[in-house]
């Protein structure tokens, strides 16, 4: 009985070997863009005009693309959230500094930008590979889906704007004050008498 388990192992070993160091190689590439987050948001740029221009000269796949925009509106609502939201721990008391005199707090997102940069570029890789199948490409008037996406926009971003209005956060660096530390000065090194 033992001789037939060890057989399925060996052969099955070679191939889950290969997909285990497959993996370990795309983590490690993964990981060494982390740091790297303009040349990441170029690259994905690139890969959006590409999807862009294929959706334009094929003239369809047009519901795929609308999904996608569902898809991107979602991250971005997580992007843009705190992780806590302060809406559900009001009970508790706030969460996000109301006042000058209370504790520092940073924001820390509910989807990180290296996550929403990988699930963004991913549902665009996906959807590139997507449009050269024609059973994906349903016939719908683009219109209606583009108005209806825009619409969904404005709603969900002005009910997020609210949000951030009325718990004071903001989910950007821009106009934050930074606090760089001591710098040593040459005049503090000497001794004044």
């Amino acid at each position: 009985m033992e001789g037939v388990g060890d057989e399925s192992a060996t052969a099955a070993s070679p191939v889950n070997k290969w997909i285990f160091d497959m993996s370990r190689l795309y983590q490690y590439y993964l990981d060494k863009t982390t740091p790297h987050s303009v040349p990441r948001w170029v690259g994905t740029l690139a890969l959006v005009i590409v999807y862009a221009l294929r959706v334009y000269y094929i003239q369809g796949f047009y519901i795929i693309s609308y999904g996608l925009g569902i898809y991107i509106l979602n991250l971005l609502i997580g992007f843009l959230s705190p992780l806590t939201d302060p809406e559900m721990e009001a009970s508790s008391g706030a969460l996000l500094p109301t006042k000058g005199s209370d504790e520092f707090k940073p924001f820390i997102r509910r989807l990180p930008e290296f996550k929403f940069w990988y699930s963004f570029t991913k549902a665009f890789c996906i959807a590139f590979v997507m449009t050269f199948f024609s059973a994906f490409d349903v016939p719908v008037f683009w219109p209606i889906l583009l108005c209806y996406w825009i619409v969904l926009f404005v709603l969900t971003m002005r009910r997020q704007i609210a949000h951030m209005i009325k718990y004071k956060y903001v989910p950007f660096n821009i106009g934050k004050q930074r606090y760089g530390g001591k710098k040593p000065s040459a005049s503090s090194s000497g001794r004044k008498d």
